[in-house]
């Protein structure tokens, strides 16, 4: 019985700590401005140079919004299956070029990670 609560209680600690390495939504949104010139999110939001970002985390790669020209790069990883995962959005935050050869976005990437945590969070907002 002790092992047992001893164990519930150690797996209730990490759950804990794992929430308070995610992102944070309001943060992220402040980190999303340097985003906003290239990019829209909420209601009414219209593709600019880049996509509209409603809807992104979880979607299909170079498919979302389906109105959107989106690189070969980025349609290829779409056609092989690749989504808009965690740590796809991670990779490609950090280095648009180096998750996607060939993309057509010409932002060089957010340096720090917790930026990047935030502004997933952010996303993650926008069904």
């Amino acid at each position: 019985m002790k092992k047992t609560l001893v164990l519930a209680i150690a797996a209730l600690s990490l759950s804990a700590v794992g929430a308070q390495a995610a992102g944070d939504a309001a943060k992220g949104e402040k980190v999303f401005k340097k985003c906003q010139a290239c990019h829209a999110v909420g209601d009414g939001a219209k593709n600019k140079v880049g996509p509209a970002l409603n809807g992104i985390v979880g979607s299909k790669i170079g498919t979302h919004p389906e109105d959107f020209a989106f690189s070969k790069a980025l349609k290829e990883k779409g056609e092989a299956g690749e989504t808009w995962t965690e740590d796809n959005l991670k990779a490609w935050l950090e280095s648009p070029k180096d998750f996607a050869k060939g993309t057509k976005m010409a932002f060089a990437g957010l340096k720090k990670e917790q930026d990047i945590e935030d502004v997933i969070a952010y996303l993650e907002q926008f069904k």
